[in-house]
């Protein structure tokens, strides 16, 4: 979920709500909490909070300053080039745009920011900018979930604090609810998209000309994600309460009822994404991070912000759900929602980082505490949150755009217990943005965490959120200019007035969660914690949470040591590592042998290792075959990182784009290279067949032209082969698995088929489907569409840069394959060379659940890497291995071969994995019985 803000709420529940039933981070239940946890660090003095604040404040002015010199009334600020992002004027970047509709996103996203800092000056001029510059009546495209948040909750956020400070007396005098009015009308013109029978929104809209129009280029979208549809009641209700006007809190109701109603009852869980016409699940993971994160986190606080019952019911549902399956602490990993007992992928996206933040809110700080701790050892390592990491701590996407939820969790833990060591992990937080993003026009977002390099993008979520979680961090409470406690945040960290939920209170209270479950009462346990229970005379409760977790990243391998200690005193060797390993050797084959691991040597050159565990010598053999296994997979995905060529980029260059759209495709590694040679221009069509694995029917069609050609049946090269034959001057592949993109897959790279492929001459790139999509919508539409093929996007031509824009609407669904429990796995240390055609990753193979096999192709001429590279192994000189204590990624995909291995557990002896692997899919069979 692109662009998803922070979470949290700073607040005391309403008193027309029974207190008792308010979660942790009411002003009250704090109270003795603060006082017990101070002694659990060196206390932070307040010369020193002092200093830090004013510090956030000198950030936030230059990145704030820049905005407004260079970029107003853009969208938002390009820090590198120093100017404003303008809709249609860059490179599309694809669903990240859809925040964007010429309305002035980052000053309006501002607005209540600028209160919270005691800049009640400038927000006063800030909101004469909106009154007189913004337009909500543009022909954009724009995502309902973002504008609802950033816009919306915006306007909402600027009026609550305008009629505070009006109240007051002193600023605002002049102000007559004109953002209000602003909102009313943004809000009617979200409505349209509420038009289905579901009641789900479609997940965009035009601004100017609504739904499912000619002109609007939008409507015709099936699949929304459930936080997209389930984070609306907060400013749809607000908005209600401001105005009277009561249907946009009835629309956002009815879209959080169906949600509800669809949810896998014998799970309780929900799906990343969801069919908006038909209710079914098109995504059936689960998790805590995008695509559901903010769906959680509007039940819980429309309950405090509404006092109805029904949403504290479902939250404690859903959050018992999310306990029971998804966290294993102190990780927080993906399930399918029919059998949760199976990890559905094997890494975490940074936008879960809000979730410790909502614990606190619901009351249940220990698993808060750990689930911060390590994301805050995972910063440690590289710096910031990357957008995603593995079960291992290492990096699975490298971007980090800046994001606001870890310093979100990071305050309100520190509002729950009052230890100061979360003051210096804000302390940390403020260094690392001002030495490693802050750039001379605004701070720029991360493109790679591990090499440091920038992307020319400040998000406005950044300015909304990052900051303001940062100084009220460090701010004391004179030091606010109005009481936080009388408001709540939304997940965009706008402020909305509890004063609410006595307003306009006009909408049906009835409580229809009893319609779908008997509820638990165990699920109440902890709504509102007894501070005494939550917090133990122990001052150093929480650091004695913390202190297991202190070394999680970078932890020691004492078992390994042990081992390989305790081989050298009783004379025997140390066990075959995988990096040592050559098919070539007899000692390394019999020592396989003892392993239960045997060769098999395959027609095409390699040879293929399969254990079978029940003929290892020993159960201690058997563990050590396991282990092999696991690192030939890891040696594998390792020197497939290092064959990795750079992004392609495919260009559409015809009318009306103009080079306007630019979409990222994978390199081949054959064919013509095109960071070599001139880049290929021409127009498409698609060949016939159209998977291209044999003569083209339509030569005609093709010749001279790039073709197209969808992925599968047969090796990319054959492909290549038949559209060269028939004349094509290029081929782009566009994948056959619906849904996927190039925002949320490794790069996809297209390997030969193990002969010489000298023959093909053609420049030859691949395209996910989302990506792909955008070139067959063109076609439809203005069926003459030219491209060009190059290493980088070329400069697009002077004269045409006031032609208008037309560029398709596309969902992105990033689907993920389900998987089934297997030990076994295959992996390739060279191309794989079967039916399938071969991508960067290696991918473990899905057998059946009562296989008990290992498998890994090698070649049998293939050397192994350098032994001094980090494999994350044991060596004689102790170097450490995440095999005995972590889960083993065994992919960079989405598909998680063993979702047994738990983290923070060591490798268990083979019969006791055994009996587990029975028992999990014993418990399959029986979720497969219940499902409905």
């Amino acid at each position: 979920m692109s662009g998803a803000g922070g979470r949290g709420c700073g607040s005391p529940v309403p008193q027309r709500a029974p207190w008792s039933l308010v979660a942790a981070t009411a002003a009250f239940c704090l109270v003795s909490a603060t006082s017990v946890w101070t002694a659990g660090a060196e206390p932070m003095s307040r010369e020193e909070k002092q200093k830090l604040g004013n510090q956030v404040l000198e950030m936030f002015d230059h990145a704030y300053g820049n905005y407004m010199e260079h970029a107003y009334p853009a969208d938002e600020l390009m820090p590198l080039t120093c100017r404003g992002r303008v809709r249609g004027q860059e490179p599309s970047r694809g669903d990240v745009d859809d925040a964007l509709g010429k309305f002035s996103l980052t000053l309006i996203d501002s607005l209540d920011t600028l209160v919270v800092l005691n800049k009640t000056k400038e927000f006063e001029d800030a909101v004469r900018k909106v009154l007189r510059d913004v337009n909500l009546d543009n022909d954009v495209v724009v995502s309902v979930f973002e504008t609802n948040i950033r816009v919306l909750g915006g306007l909402l956020g600027g009026h609550s604090l305008a009629i505070m400070l009006k109240e007051k007396g002193e600023y605002m005098q002049w102000y007559n609810d004109e953002l209000l009015q602003m909102a009313k009308q943004l809000g009617y013109k979200l409505l349209p998209a509420f038009n289905t029978t579901s009641g789900l929104p479609y997940p965009r809209i035009n601004l100017k000309f609504g739904i499912r129009k000619p002109e609007a280029r939008t409507g015709t979208e099936t699949d929304t994600c459930t936080a997209c549809a389930g984070t609306l009641i907060l400013e749809f209700a607000a908005l209600s309460r401001f105005t009277g006007a009561t249907i946009f809190e009835e629309y956002a109701r009815k879209a959080l009822d169906f949600l509800w109603e669809k949810r896998q009852r014998s799970s309780n869980l929900v799906g990343v994404t969801i069919n908006i016409h038909t209710g079914d699940w098109v995504r059936k993971d689960s998790g805590v991070g995008a695509g559901i994160d903010s769906y959680y986190e509007y039940l819980l606080k429309a309950y405090v912000l509404l006092g109805d019952d029904s949403f504290l019911e479902r939250f404690n549902t859903h959050y018992d759900a999310i306990m029971r399956y998804i966290s294993q602490p102190p990780l927080l990993l993906d399930v399918h929602i029919h059998k949760p007992m199976l990890n559905a992928r094997t890494w975490m996206d940074a936008l879960l980082a809000f979730f410790p933040g909502l614990q606190v809110l619901k009351g249940d700080i220990r698993p808060a505490i750990e689930t911060h701790e390590m994301l805050y050892q995972v910063i440690k390592k590289h710096n910031f949150l990357p957008e995603a990491f593995t079960t291992d701590f290492r990096v699975h996407w490298a971007q980090h755009p800046l994001r606001p939820e870890f310093a979100e969790s990071t305050y309100f833990l520190y509002k729950a217990t009052g230890d100061p060591y979360y003051l210096e992990v804000g302390k940390t937080l403020i260094e690392n943005l001002n030495k490693y993003a802050r750039v001379p026009c605004g701070f720029a977002a991360m493109k790679d965490v591990r090499t440091g390099s920038h992307e020319d993008r400040m998000d406005s979520f950044f300015l909304a959120e990052m900051f303001k979680y940062l100084y009220l961090l460090f701010a004391d409470k004179e030091d606010i200019i109005f009481d936080i406690e009388d408001y709540i945040f939304t997940t965009e960290a706008h402020l909305l007035p509890l004063w609410l939920s006595t307003t306009n209170q006009s909408i049906s209270k009835k409580n229809i969660t009893s319609e779908y479950t008997e509820l638990d009462d165990s699920n109440f346990d902890w709504t509102c914690p007894n501070t005494q229970i939550l917090f133990p005379n122990d001052p150093l409760y929480a650091q004695s949470i913390r202190e297991p977790l202190k070394n999680v990243v970078d932890k020691s391998c004492p078992r390994g040591i042990i081992r390989v200690e305790e081989s050298f005193r009783s004379g025997a060797k140390p066990p075959l590592r995988a990096r040592d390993f050559m098919a070539t050797n007899p000692e390394h084959l019999e020592i396989l042998k003892k392993m239960g691991v045997s060769l098999i040597h395959l027609k095409d050159g390699r040879v293929q290792l399969v254990q079978h565990a029940i003929q290892a010598a020993s159960s201690i053999d058997a563990e050590d075959g396991l282990r092999f296994m696991q690192e030939m997979i890891e040696l594998s995905s390792q020197q497939q990182k290092e064959q990795q060529l750079p992004p392609r980029a495919v260009q559409i260059v015809s009318h009306p784009f103009f080079g306007r759209v630019v979409l990222t495709a994978g390199p081949a590694q054959f064919g013509l290279d095109l960071s070599k040679h001139k880049e290929t221009r021409g127009f498409v069509a698609s060949s016939k067949p159209y998977n291209g694995c044999s003569e083209l029917t339509n030569p005609e069609a093709v010749m001279g032209k790039i073709a197209l050609i969808q992925r599968g049946q047969c090796m990319f090269a054959e492909k290549a082969r038949n559209i060269q034959n028939a004349g094509a001057i290029g081929g782009i592949v566009i994948d056959d698995n619906e849904g996927s993109s190039s925002d949320t897959a490794p790069l996809f790279q297209m390997a030969g088929d193990g002969k010489d492929t000298d023959d093909i001459k053609i420049p030859m790139l691949f395209l996910f489907s989302k990506e792909g999509s955008i070139i067959l919508d063109a076609i439809r539409e203005y069926e003459e569409v030219e491209v060009l093929l190059s290493d980088k996007a070329k400069d697009r031509d002077p004269e045409m840069e006031n032609e208008e824009q037309s560029s398709p609407e596309n969902d992105s669904q990033n689907q993920s394959a389900e998987q089934v429990s297997s030990s076994s796995q295959e992996v390739d240390l060279v191309d794989q060379e079967s039916s399938e055609e071969s991508s960067l990753n290696s991918h473990p193979e899905s057998l059946s659940p009562a296989d008990t096999d290992n498998v890994a192709s090698i070649s049998p001429s293939e050397q192994t890497s350098d032994p001094t590279e980090n494999h994350e192994t044991t060596n004689l000189n102790g170097e450490c291995t995440d095999l005995d204590n972590q889960l083993q990624e065994q992919s960079e995909t989405e598909e998680d071969s063993n979702p047994n291995v738990s983290w923070g557990k060591k490798v268990q002896p083979i019969d006791s994995i055994l009996a587990d692997w029975n028992e999990d899919i014993e418990a399959f069979e029986m979720m497969e019985k219940d499902e409905l």
